[in-house]
């Protein structure tokens, strides 16, 4: 009888250095898979940038399929911190706030999903800036690419010719977007789960229940955030006027602004498909490594 007991007994909680673990290896492993709809998100948002139409065809032809992996090792690094201190960083907060208050509301989850988004960004600023040169290098004319040969290259490059404040341009609309993918990731992921479950009939935190919610409230948090995505792509990517010496984008509503007026509002748009694709497959390929691992972990302790 005590074994089974035993044997239906809860799992044990997790410790915190396994939360952060498992939440940063999982965005790593994440990333892989869908670093490179962010290569082509990234490409086609700045293309009208430099004053050229989009061609996945010509990219190709032009760069290689390869090059879609361009900056890879950027983006891990990236994951490294973001992945990390996000998740981790969100469920400590949220467990912290329940022992206080003795309850986890939907207000709460909201304000912390926000606030672990934002501070995540911040502290991944500098390999965001990074992901974004490298990935977009190969489309610029040839004399004005910066041929970076790594991220350790990258790394120092920018402090060296443009100083170490460089790393967070784009800091702001980075942790807007973050900021709001939290809210927008709390606010309906288990809303579309519970959805999924009630309309037709899938098993919840199944993988097809997770995919399907997390491509669904994908879709919402892409709508709302590319924008933002497609400032912090060009404060990240800008270099200074030859003649006058001065950045063309100098904040989030100014960076919007301009490229509304000069380009029109859809050009805020362009690359959404891979960013929608990235958005949602980040998410549902996370969450499934993550809960894998825990699963498995806690399976053997």
């Amino acid at each position: 009888m005590a074994n089974k007991n035993t044997s239906l007994s809860p799992p044990r909680p997790l410790s915190q250095p396994m939360i952060f673990a498992t939440s940063g290896i999982g965005g790593c492993l994440g990333w892989c898979i869908v670093h490179p709809c962010n290569t082509l998100a990234v490409r086609w948002n700045l293309a009208s940038m430099q004053g050229k139409q989009f061609s996945f065809k010509g990219m190709i032809q032009e760069s290689g399929w390869m090059s879609l992996y361009d900056g890879l090792g950027a983006g891990i690094w990236r994951q490294i911190f973001y992945a990390t201190t996000r998740f981790g960083l969100f469920e400590t907060l949220r467990d912290k706030l329940h022992d206080i208050r003795g309850t986890t509301d939907f207000a709460s989850r909201v304000v912390v999903g926000a606030v672990s988004g934002g501070i995540a960004a911040y502290v991944s600023c500098p390999a965001e800036v990074a992901v974004v040169r490298m990935s977009n290098d190969s489309t610029l004319p040839v004399d004005e690419r910066r041929n970076y040969k790594g991220v350790v290259d990258t790394a120092q490059r920018i402090v060296k010719e443009e100083g170490i404040a460089a790393f967070w341009r784009g800091s702001t609309p980075f942790v807007q977007r973050a900021m709001m993918v939290g809210v927008f990731q709390v606010a309906t992921l288990d809303q579309f789960k519970e959805l999924f479950v009630q309309q037709f009939h899938q098993r919840k935190d199944s993988i097809p229940n997770v995919f399907c919610a997390a491509m669904t409230s994908g879709l919402l948090y892409s709508i709302a955030t590319m924008p933002l995505e497609a400032a912090k792509n060009r404060m990240a990517s800008q270099k200074p006027d030859k003649e006058t010496g001065k950045l063309p984008y100098t904040s989030t509503i100014q960076t919007i602004r301009a490229v509304s007026r000069k380009e029109g509002s859809f050009a805020l748009f362009n690359g959404f498909l891979p960013y929608y694709a990235r958005c949602g497959g980040h998410t549902v390929s996370m969450f499934v490594i993550v809960q894998v691992m825990r699963d498995f972990y806690q399976n053997r302790n």
